[in-house]
């Protein structure tokens, strides 16, 4: 299934994007009551792979007969961040070996983490305030993995298993604040700097996370054009190493890193940073696409 929230001018609500179009699920919820079937993204990611069944059984039961009055007008909607209210945001730096080498930093031994905090989150078509007197800001397109159930120390082998869905990210970084000390934080988590969506899609869509094929457009010009496969810490290995030192949780989210092609990758008398009105088009295969303006 492909999840979303949206926002009605009041509170963000759970939606679905189903063959018929987006589906409004607490007005199909009036029409056709079911206590069981989870009503925010809060709660489904809560109830994890139960409520996912559950959900998915009870849309797929009634969608022939739901009105169109459910549905929303997707040129009229306004999306939320897919998952709302993450616990832990980790991310994962230099882990794509093209992207290392563009940046002239060693391949890594072991996974690079760095974290964003909450007030980073932000929804597909949301315009990105730009932070105090920032001007290196620049682009980092990122597959998105969100857990499930609880993962502490879990195999290679099964990692994937606890993994609820997939969305397109984009690490939204300042490249002047990111250098400016030892720690990247500053540089990384200003308001907004992680849209993320506009879908989360479940894991049973995606076969392979670890092949998949990735795209930036900024302003319609494509600037990164990559495949998970160029990681260096896969998917399966980024979360058993996690999970070894820190117990993830429902709602947790890991950026898995960013291929090349980013500003700071580009030679310095090429590296025309972005800037106010530029709009970013981040594509990963089978999740659609988040696309963000800067303001």
């Amino acid at each position: 299934m492909k999840l979303f929230t949206f926002n009605d001018g009041k509170r963000l609500k759970l939606g679905i994007n189903t063959e018929k179009g987006l589906l409004d699920l607490t007005k199909v919820l009036q029409s056709f009551p079911n206590p069981s079937v989870p009503q925010t993204m809060e709660q489904l990611i809560a109830g994890g792979e139960t409520h996912l069944q559950e959900l998915e059984s009870f849309v797929n039961r009634i969608l022939k007969e739901v009105a169109d009055e459910c549905f929303l007008r997707e040129e009229e909607t306004v999306f939320g961040p897919c998952v709302p209210n993450p616990g832990k945001i980790i991310c994962v730096g230099l882990n794509y070996r093209k992207h290392a080498v563009e940046s002239n930093m060693r391949i890594p031994e072991y996974p690079v983490l760095f974290n964003k905090f909450d007030n980073s989150i932000s929804a597909h078509k949301e315009v990105i305030p730009i932070p105090y007197n920032a001007e290196q800001i620049d682009y980092e397109a990122e597959l998105v993995m969100v857990i499930g159930k609880k993962a502490k120390q879990v195999a290679k082998k099964n990692a994937l298993d606890y993994v609820l869905g997939y969305c397109n990210g984009n690490d939204l970084s300042v490249r002047e604040l990111q250098f400016r000390t030892n720690q990247w934080l500053l540089g990384k988590t200003s308001d907004g700097f992680c849209p993320i969506g506009p879908y989360l899609v479940t894991a049973d869509e995606i076969e392979n996370p670890n092949n998949l094929d990735m795209k930036t457009y900024v302003n319609r010009e494509i600037r990164q054009n990559s495949n998970t496969a160029d990681m260096i810490f896969h998917c399966d290995e980024l979360i058993s190493y996690i999970s070894h030192y820190m117990a993830l949780n429902p709602g947790d989210i890991i950026m898995t890193g960013t291929p090349e092609g980013v500003i700071l990758g580009y030679p310095k008398e090429d590296q025309h940073w972005l800037k106010s009105g530029d709009e970013m088009v981040i594509e990963i295969s089978g999740l659609g696409r988040l696309i963000n303006q800067l303001g």
